[in-house]
């Protein structure tokens, strides 16, 4: 019996242990040598306001009514990058952006989709603070890695 009790203890803890692993590796959300394009979304020549008709970002529907300073508290992106969640579920996370060829970093929420397989970053608020050499905006990109971070907004 005490031989069962031991193996059934085992069993749950290799579980416990397994379970702990996939979870982390759900948790750690990133991407390495993504395209990162740019966009002139120009929050704050827009007042920061994610809607129609001067945005019209994808994520208004459910963060435009967001405080003034949540909606400036980062620059922006458009997310459609290899790794992370799609949609409506990426609305107002946080990604911590850093260019490859220089390693600067900078954290940007996203606020809206793109189809370029990769991240549209804010030309004002994001791209141009990570292009530190001018060769993103003389290419038209940047070869960025990202990975999904805490906003602490809470």
């Amino acid at each position: 019996m005490a031989t069962a009790v031991a193996t059934a203890r085992r069993a749950a803890t290799v579980a416990m242990v397994v379970l702990c692993a996939v979870a982390a590796m759900a948790a750690a959300q990133e991407a390495s040598n993504v395209r990162a394009t740019y966009h002139y979304y120009r929050p704050a020549q827009n007042n920061w306001d994610l809607g129609a008709p001067a945005v019209s970002a994808y994520c208004a529907t459910w963060d435009a009514n967001k405080p003034l300073s949540w909606r400036q508290k980062y620059g922006w992106t458009a997310f459609c990058g290899p790794v992370g969640p799609r949609g409506r579920d990426s609305c107002g996370k946080c990604l911590q952006v850093t260019n490859t060829a220089t390693g600067a970093q900078i954290t940007a929420r996203i606020v809206d989709q793109c189809s370029n397989g990769g991240l549209d970053l804010d030309w004002d608020t994001v791209f141009s603070k990570i292009d530190t050499d001018g060769q993103g905006y003389q290419k038209g990109h940047l070869i960025v890695n990202y990975k999904f971070i805490n906003c602490g907004d809470n």
